[in-house]
Formats: structure tokens, sequence, C-alpha cells
């Protein structure tokens, strides 16, 4: 597609958005921090997963300074479920320099949007064209198999060069007015139609009739991407370790994976039973008990961006404790009502206690 046929979506896709747009509680304004939250939810979560912790978020923090303001425990736990807690701290950090630098206000460029802390290119484009009206295009995956599907581009949607010339392209042709809706044509496209996963929808879409895919059926063979590098596999012991009506929890190191957040006593490696009572004897636990869940199965491994955890379970349940083992001792209820626990240890806490009470260790 040559540079002039890009301007020939811009009012069919403007046309299909105003008569087909899903109705989302952050499209009910043009509010900036609304627009900016959103965003950093929906990266690499569903609209319909996300909706509710946007709605909870927004009850609890319904303005920039409130979000500067939050402690970060209670910031976690709003965010728990999201994953990618750096996401959660970052958009506090840029709370924090948006009420010093700006005076509470959000920049209102392009530019200055850049600047702030866990804005990339994407975010910064959404948010200066749907609140400020700039010709900004914001170029995800969504819109990146939209032009590929289009113009039957074979280039590797991953190579960045590839996705600032999309970026250029398109925002030669942005339309004076709509502007923030033409952005989010082109996300809402991607999203309802032109789907990644299964048979795109080309009857519904207003831009088949220039769709060099749909017309050589070609569909499956858009977007093209690398192969991503294998997971690292790192095999984990989980402990679940339990004393009168309280669980015992951590707080991991401030570098690496999930750094700085709750976690459950874990330790490298596929453990014996030996090796386990070897290191709750060195942390001066007292047990009582020692239980191996028999088949942890799929449900207990969790998957990050770069390596993949396979968990092994036990429930210690102790006799006595000795000055807390340098531990924090909580209850379920604040487990579930106060601490944030990632993705990662919250499966394996629920996974343990349904099969602790359906007998399902040894």
């Amino acid at each position: 597609m040559e540079q002039s046929q890009f301007g020939e979506i811009v009012a069919p896709l403007l046309d299909w958005y105003n008569q087909n747009k899903r109705c989302l509680p952050w499209r009910a304004d043009k509010e900036p921090y609304h627009i900016w939250v959103s965003e950093i939810m929906l990266q690499q979560t569903r609209v319909e997963a996300v909706i509710p912790y946007y709605e909870r978020f927004m009850k609890r923090l319904p303005s920039i300074l409130s979000l500067a303001d939050c402690e970060n425990e209670e910031l976690f736990k709003l965010w728990e479920g999201l994953g990618y807690y750096s996401r959660a701290r970052n958009l506090k950090k840029a709370a924090q320099e948006i009420r010093t630098r700006y005076q509470g206000v959000f920049p209102k460029n392009y530019d200055e949007i850049l600047k702030l802390p866990g804005i990339g290119a994407y975010t910064a484009g959404a948010i200066s064209s749907i609140a400020f009206g700039e010709p900004r295009a914001a170029v995800d995956g969504n819109v990146l198999r939209v032009i590929t599907r289009l113009t039957q581009d074979c280039h590797d949607i991953t190579d960045t060069k590839f996705r600032a010339e999309i970026t250029q392209a398109l925002e030669r042709v942005y339309p004076q007015t709509g502007r923030g809706d033409f952005t989010q044509s082109l996300m809402e496209l991607g999203a309802v139609a032109c789907v990644p996963n299964g048979k795109p929808k080309c009857a519904e879409c207003p831009l088949a009739f220039l769709c060099g895919a749909y017309q050589d059926s070609t569909q499956s063979q858009y977007p093209v991407k690398k192969k991503k590098t294998a997971r690292k596999i790192e095999q984990k012991t989980v402990l679940l370790i339990k004393y009168q009506d309280k669980i015992a929890i951590g707080k991991r190191e401030g570098k690496g994976v999930l750094s700085g957040m709750w976690e459950l006593p874990n330790l490298d490696g596929e453990l014996t039973k030996p090796q386990i009572l070897q290191w709750l004897s060195e942390q001066q636990f007292d047990i009582k008990e020692i239980q191996k869940m028999k088949d942890t199965g799929k449900a207990l491994k969790h998957i990050f961006t770069h390596i993949e955890w396979h968990m092994t379970c036990w429930i210690v349940t102790c006799e006595s404790v000795a000055n807390e083992n340098g531990f924090t001792w909580v209850t379920t209820g604040q487990l579930e009502k106060e601490i944030a626990l990632p993705t990662a240890f919250k499966k394996v806490y629920q996974k343990m206690q349904e099969s602790f009470s359906e007998g399902a260790f040894s």
C-alpha cells in the first residue's frame, strides 16, 4: 500500500468506529488520567478482564494526586492479578513527577508525556491523540496486524525501525478532526474484527475492499514475527507454612523477578522432603507435619516474559515458631484483603488450599 493509499483508510474507519465502538468506561470522557491508566492496564490483558480492575482503581484513586499519595501496599493490592507490578510502580512515579513538575496537571503534548516514567511511544501516542487531539499514532500489535494484512507486508513486526515507519506513515494521514477517534478506530478494528487468533471477521471489516490479504485469502500469513527465544525453565519448591491461623510470607529482594513483592517461602530446585526439613530446621521451625501435593499439574506452572516456573508444593504445619523466623505471619483474611500476592504465588496458595481440603497431599 502506497502512502496515498494509507489516506483511503481514514473515512471508512471513522464511520465504522462511530457506529460500532464498544462502550468502555475509559471512553466516557477525554480525561488523560483515565486514558493513561487504562492503557497501562490493557498491556497484555484483555479488555473484559481490565474493566473491573479499572473501575476499582478509579473509585479508590480518582485523580493523579491521589495516585501520587497512595501507599505501595495498597497500590499493589489494587493491581493484584494484572501482573507486571513495575507498571504500577511507574504509574505512581509518573504521578509524583506530574505533581512536582506540572503542578498536578497532566502534560498536554506528546514529547512531555513521553518523558514520564513507564510511558513509551505507544502510550504517549494514545494519550496525546485521544485526550489532546494531536496527530500521533499509537501503534501496537493490533494496529500492526491490521496494517500488515492490508499491505501484505512481510516485515518482522518486532523490528523497531519498521514500527517507526508504520507510525510515521499513519501520522501523515491523520485527519484534522476526530484524531482521537482515528487512533481508537485502528485499535478497535484489531481488537474486534482483524483478530489475532482464529479466523478474522472480514465480513465486518470496513477496510476489506482495500485489504490485500483478504483479497488473496492470506490473512493467516500476517503479521510476520520472529520466533521468540525459548523461555528458561526454573524449578521451584514452594511452601505454605502454617502456624495456628496464620501463614508465613516474606518479601523478595529488590531486584530480579517480582522484586520487592510479597511471596510464599520458596527454594530453588525441586527439593526432596529431607532437604526441605533441613532448611526448615535451619530456619528454626518446629515442624508438626509436612505434606506434598500429589499432582501439581499444569496449573502450577507460571509463565513470565522470559522464564517459566515449575512449582512443586508442600504444606508445612508448625508446632511452634521462634521469633517469627524472619517471616511475616498473616491471616487468610489479611492475605485476601490487604496483602498483594503476585499471581504466581496466589495461584499456588489457592490451589494448595483447595487440594488440602480435598486430601490431595501425601
